[in-house]
């Protein structure tokens, strides 16, 4: 099986087959989910000091706050995965 990374900015990468959700933190649900995560010790920061643009969510319930914007991530992921499909098509 081969691990493939999704970059979530500023050379952060993340293992795309954990990722269950890419979120926008506006709202008061994602803000409790951030504080819950901290409390926790799950929040990991990949903003470099930035404003959180993007929550991404994985399967073992980490929550990862990133300075890029969650369609510019969703989009990253989409196209990753459709080179992934491919391969195995064409195996």
């Amino acid at each position: 099986m081969v691990v493939r990374l999704l970059n979530i900015g500023f050379d952060n990468m993340v293992v795309s087959s954990r990722v269950v959700a890419i979120l926008t933190p506006g709202s008061a649900p994602m803000k409790r989910l951030k504080e819950d995560a901290r409390t926790e010790k799950k929040l990991l920061d990949a903003t470099q000091g930035r404003k959180t643009r993007a929550i991404v969510i994985t399967d073992s319930n980490h929550v990862i706050l990133s300075a890029m914007q969650a369609k510019t991530i969703a989009q990253r992921f989409a196209s990753e995965r459709e080179g992934e499909s491919s391969e195995e098509n064409s195996s």
